[in-house]
């Protein structure tokens, strides 16, 4: 028996060289692997974010992901576990903006390249961190495809798809209305806002001969109309008319219309029309041609066009012209109003409509070939429910702006016009075909979400790559449910649009991680859980099984430290269990199958029902299932049971004996093979200290576990 054995398991001893005996074989790769191996199994990594450590969100993704590949990968498949890193543009930016606040530094005081450089310095260093937890993780992947998101040849794809969109006029460049961030300075899609309810003011203000009711006096000076609906009698005698309207700093005269969205029944049922500041108001300009008045500047300050008020911030401009109406008689009365308001996501400030130049992606055309995609199962999303949620965010999809003000990512590669924000992705052409301007490189980026949409065709070389032809479409997306929207459906509709594939078969969508309270983790309420530190004290294997076991698709899961802990007992049994045997069937050299007693056979026979049913929830995606069946199994069927029978049978004759250690050393040789992709660590450890020997005796001669074939039963995908 190895020496190694007869101390107590500590992870820490064996992990880092475990890993790296793995990568040293080349098994990762999928061309080095053994046997006649003809079916692909990709999975791509879902590329975390390049800026910082990983978090319990990522642990759970990378174990589920590895799990699938150890398990492929053991069952014969031609396995590919491709990692990569995100430069996550916006996210990262946000990032890097607070670390130089720190330093009193802003990034509105430096040149766009310094910036560029400086953000691109800090994620390549945070991506080694990243790279070395991955690896601590126990991820199987292979190191020598890692790509990243800002790769040249990932941009190259990326350009060409922007051209392709824009050729086929579903790319646009359109003055529309965006959500604008006056604090980053960017404009964010719809998906990067956060809904908040709040109470606030609603005014009633006199506009001549009407009374309208808004929460936003302050916008009045860009108010283009007032609306009503056209079935209200209370307006029949002004509609189409126009009215004289008295404001702090001068009269406007407005036209008033109808229109059947106005909601009779919300304050007076008249409501003025503000085409530059919202969204409801700018679509209402479109259908009547009203022209958008722009008030409100970038930085959230009144302009020019506001008089007496230009410069001053929206909430105090919104006090003092309230003031002013007030004192001019025209303020008739106020009540709280409790109403929804979009707020950046990152830092939580009330976002502000802006019309403005932007590219965009017209999304009903894709959107279709997604639906579509989903409705045939061509791609298949777990848990189920999740494709009725996926199919009523694209049915009613709005177009989506691909552009962003920002410095870190990947430029757009197109010209634009600043006279008439004309806009073309041929960056040969010189002149504006509508004013005859001189066209300037847009000085904008891609949202990340459009360059990390095409991720699983771009990493493998579209359209000409070996890896392309032999691994696309991938078999398993594996995400967050929160990132549905924002990644896996653009994934879905890009790599339909690009490739005429889908990107990948199946879609397996996890919960959010929780602390043992079933909270949402923040720093700010001190229950943020460190998967490094976790496996640093328990290992690995103790982390993966704490966070698979009970966590089911979809779902949202509890995890505490005394889970962990109590899984890091489980891995203890393992190593005594094994410990046990093989210091006994050291002793013993089976030269052939021993003739098994009758109750051995029945021990054996009941593994291999255990192996069925475990392979059935493998492939069923059925992680927690299977991962609490290995638990349960092994130490109270085989531990507290099996083994604790064994100790008398072995004191018996010869031949019971020989059947005692053949059923003994076969359930844990099969039961290492089962845990591998669970807690690869100590099981292949466990396998390097087994002597070649009784591992051949037991029908299995390689010298690497995650190599081992997996048991043979009828549900195996090979079999």
């Amino acid at each position: 028996m190895d020496e190694r054995l007869k101390k107590p398991y500590q992870p820490s001893e064996h992990e880092e060289h475990i890993y790296r005996l793995w990568e040293e074989s080349g098994f990762f790769q999928p061309e080095n692997l053994t046997g006649k191996r003809e079916k692909a199994y990709t999975i791509l990594m879902p590329p975390p974010n390049a800026n910082g450590h990983l978090h319990v969100g990522h642990a759970l993704a990378t174990t589920l992901q590895d799990i699938m590949i150890r398990y492929r990968r053991m069952a014969g498949d031609k396995t590919l576990f491709l990692p990569g890193a995100d430069h996550a543009g916006f996210e990262t930016q946000v990032v890097y903006e607070k670390k130089i606040e720190k330093d009193g530094r802003s990034r509105f005081s430096m040149e766009r390249e310094e910036l560029y450089q400086e953000i691109l310095a800090f994620t390549n260093e945070n991506k080694r961190f990243m790279e070395t937890e991955v690896r601590a993780l126990g991820a199987s992947c292979d190191w020598s495809r890692e790509k990243f998101t800002l790769d040249p040849d990932i941009v190259e794809v990326v350009y060409g798809t922007f051209r392709k969109l824009f050729d086929d006029g579903l790319v646009y460049r359109g003055k529309r209305m965006v959500n604008w961030c006056t604090r980053h300075q960017t404009s964010l899609s719809d998906l990067e806002t956060a809904a908040k309810t709040q109470t606030d003011t609603l005014y009633y203000i006199s506009y001549g001969p009407l009374t309208v009711a808004t929460v936003r006096p302050e916008t009045m000076f860009g108010d283009v109309a007032v609306a009503v609906h056209p079935e209200d009698t209370r307006y029949t005698e002004f509609i189409d008319t126009s009215i004289a309207v008295t404001t702090p700093i001068g009269s406007m005269y407005l036209k008033v219309i109808t229109d059947e969205a106005v909601d009779p029944d919300f304050g007076t049922g008249a409501l003025k029309i503000t085409p530059a500041h919202d969204p409801n108001d700018f679509e209402m300009g479109l259908k009547y041609s009203l022209p958008a008045v722009e008030v409100i500047d970038q930085y959230g300050k009144l302009n020019e066009r506001c008089g007496k008020y230009a410069g001053m911030k929206i909430l105090e401009a919104r006090e003092v012209v309230a003031k002013d109406l007030t004192e001019m008689g025209l303020l008739i009365k106020t009540e709280s109003y409790e109403h929804s308001i979009s707020t950046c996501y990152k830092c939580g400030k009330t976002l502000e409509p802006r019309v403005l130049p932007q590219w965009f992606v017209r999304m009903e055309p894709l959107a279709a070939q997604a639906l579509e995609a989903v409705r045939t199962k061509k791609v298949t999303i777990l848990p189920e429910y999740s494709e009725k949620v996926f199919n009523n965010w694209l049915y009613g999809i709005r177009d989506w702006n691909i552009s962003r003000q920002i410095a870190w990512g990947i430029p757009i590669p197109a010209r634009v016009c600043g006279a008439c924000d004309y806009g073309t992705a041929d960056i040969t052409q010189t002149k504006c075909p509508i004013c005859g301007a001189t066209l300037t490189p847009d000085p904008d980026t891609f949202d990340t979400w459009f360059s990390s949409g095409q991720w699983p065709f771009a990493t493998l070389g579209y359209p000409d790559g070996e890896d392309f032809k032999t691994f696309y479409p991938t078999a398993v997306l594996e995400t967050a449910y929160d990132i549905l929207f924002f990644w896996v459906a653009r994934m879905i509709m890009l790599g339909l649009y690009r490739t005429g594939k889908v990107p990948f078969r199946h879609v397996y969508l996890h919960g959010l991680v929780r602390d043992v309270s079933r909270q949402k983790m923040s720093k700010s309420k001190g229950n943020v859980v460190n998967p490094i530190e976790l496996l640093t004290r328990y290992g690995t294997d103790a982390l993966r099984m704490g966070l698979i076991i009970g966590n089911t698709p979809g779902a949202d899961s509890a995890l505490s430290e005394t889970k962990i802990k109590g899984y890091k007992h489980f891995a203890n049994k393992i190593w005594n269990v094994a410990r046990f045997v093989l210091e006994r069937a050291d002793e013993i050299e089976f030269t052939e199958r021993p003739v098994l007693t009758e109750g051995d056979a029945a021990r054996l026979k009941e593994f291999s029902t255990l192996a069925e049913d475990v392979t059935v929830d493998l492939n069923e995606f059925r992680f927690h299932l299977a991962g609490e069946k290995l638990y349960h199994y092994f130490w109270h069927t085989f531990a507290d049971t099996i083994i604790e029978e064994s100790k008398a049978r072995l004191k018996e004759d010869s031949d019971t004996r020989q059947s005692t250690l053949f059923a003994l050393l076969s359930i844990l040789t099969k039961s290492l093979i089962l845990l591998h992709p669970f807690m690869p660590f100590i099981t292949e450890t466990l396998w390097q200290m087994m002597p070649g020997k009784l591992r051949a005796s037991v029908g299995y001669r390689e010298a690497l576990l995650m190599i081992t074939p997996w048991p043979n039963t009828s549900q195996s995908p090979l079999s």
